[in-house]
């Protein structure tokens, strides 16, 4: 079984000699300046969570946009700190962008077209030419950054998600024999005749395509895109070998199913102050007696939010006799809310809570508690274990590690997943309950029915799931990755 040492152990004998770099947007720790005091704050989604804890392994470079109030104060003047803050062990490496550069890169072409692009969740791509132009111009930025890095040495590049499509394309023209650069899309790819209504098409494939080694999370993701690569670019491709070939340079495709880090966050979720935690969200939230049902995301539309609240809605239409025996806590941070999409998302939901809990609520109770605010470690681990049933219901996505995060903390043996068909994470919990988030009979049943499940039954599918997370842990999905890595060849 892949673990922290096996992986440090890996990078040490095969990449001791070299200069190892992680590249993405979003970057892993963000300082903010609280009541005149430097703080700092783990950032929240799936990419920072799971590669933090490879990179305090691997001690190398992470290459990240800091938007933090008080990232610059506390980086040296290459925009270097060392993190993380309380244990340092990687060096965080941050490149500053204009308003208008986070404007056209981050939330015009990367999540105005590209995310919506790629999901398969009914948003409509908002493709503008100078979004383009920005998104260009800071794939450059960050190649620059990576480059003043590297000087004379050479260096693997491990580049992350759909932000930085063009960026190994910019790095191999000035370093074309000192990098070997993998790049792991962290969304779904979308079939050919999705993707071809992209205006810059080529321009992104070629980009991703000068990459040595390209990642996506299942095997169906990489279908759609040799389907898509076929359609649009003149190439060869060898299927056997998951092999693209466009004259001399060849990229390997290949799935690689991310995970989290079950063993640290087993031991977390058994500290005194996850207990703690536990015992003052009970309180604040008057949980003690109720079964609760729960829901962790970023609010995205997605992640299929609307269709919980409904499903939900319609179970307690159908089984009266739920109510003041169960509460839904949904939990999640105010996303990419400069969007309009966001906005209507963000006032929908509002909308569906107001009206399930006036329809449904006593006296004494609600049913619906929405909370909107950042979870600290402990709290996010707490509330993990305080959920009697993990709601997982997105319309589209790539894996979803919200699902193995919550078996991860269930240190007790015990609590339901319900999952939706279509996460990456799907595919390989097969003790999940499945649902269909349109379905909403459907999947009011499911959350009917995980809540009646014997406690036999949810312990021995929690055990098999546990078992699942814990061998394919996040130190598998990386050693995998870097070990496919390794085997190419710098360049002479």
């Amino acid at each position: 079984m892949w673990t922290k040492e096996n992986l440090r152990d890996l990078i040490k004998e095969k990449m001791g000699d070299y200069l190892f770099i992680v590249v993405s947007n979003r970057q892993p720790y963000v300082h903010v300046f609280n009541k005149g005091k430097v703080e700092y704050k783990r950032s929240p989604g799936g990419l920072t969570a799971a590669l933090d804890p490879v990179m305090q392994a691997c001690r190398g470079i992470w290459v990240a946009y800091g938007h933090g109030d008080a990232d610059r104060k506390v980086s040296d003047a290459k925009g270097k700190v060392k993190v993380p803050p309380d244990n340092p062990s990687y060096t965080l490496k941050r490149v500053w962008l204009s308003k208008e550069e986070e404007n056209g890169f981050y939330y015009g072409f990367s999540n105005e077209a590209l995310w919506p692009l790629s999901h398969m969740a009914f948003q409509r791509p908002i493709f503008r030419k100078e979004d383009w132009q920005y998104y260009s111009q800071v794939n450059k930025k960050f190649a620059e950054a990576i480059i003043e890095e590297i000087g004379s040495q050479k260096a693997f590049i491990w580049i992350q998600d759909y932000h930085l499509a063009l960026l190994a394309q910019y790095l191999k023209k000035k370093l074309p024999t000192q990098l070997i650069t993998a790049q792991f899309w962290h969304i779904p790819w979308p079939n050919s005749e999705a993707f071809r209504i992209c205006p810059q098409k080529q321009e992104v494939l070629e980009g991703l395509l000068s990459n040595d080694l390209l990642g996506f999370h299942i095997r169906y993701f990489c279908d759609n895109f040799f389907d898509t690569v076929d359609r649009e670019i003149e190439c060869k491709i060898d299927r056997e070998r998951l092999a693209i070939i466009r004259g001399e340079v060849e990229t390997l495709v290949r799935p690689y199913p991310i995970s989290v880090d079950f063993q640290g966050i087993n031991e977390v979720s058994q500290s005194a102050k996850v207990a703690k935690a536990m015992e003052d969200l009970t309180e604040e939230y008057s949980l003690s007696g109720v079964r609760l049902l729960l829901g962790i995301d970023r609010i995205d539309y997605t992640k299929g939010i609307p269709e919980r609240l409904l499903a939900i809605d319609r179970m307690l239409e159908k089984h009266p006799e739920l109510k003041e025996k169960i509460v839904f806590l949904q939990m999640g941070v105010l996303s990419r809310i400069h969007l309009p999409g966001y906005k209507a998302l963000n006032e929908e939901i509002n909308k569906l809570v107001e009206e399930i809990n006036w329809k449904h609520s006593t006296d004494r109770w609600t049913p619906i508690i929405m909370v909107r605010r950042h979870l600290s470690p402990a709290e996010l681990s707490a509330v993990y274990r305080l959920g009697d049933v993990c709601i997982v219901s997105s319309l589209h996505d790539g894996m979803n590690l919200v699902a193995k995060e919550f078996i991860s903390n269930r240190s007790d043996g015990d609590g339901v997943l319900v999952l939706s068909q279509f996460t990456g994470a799907a595919r390989e919990l097969g003790d999940v309950l499945l649902i269909n988030p349109y379905d909403r009979e459907g999947f009011s049943e499911g959350i009917f029915q995980a809540l009646t499940m014997p406690k036999r039954e949810r312990k021995k599918r929690m055990k098999t799931m546990r078992q699942i997370v814990q061998q394919n842990n996040i130190y598998r999905w990386a050693g995998r990755i870097l070990s496919d890595l390794l085997k190419f060849e710098f360049k002479e």
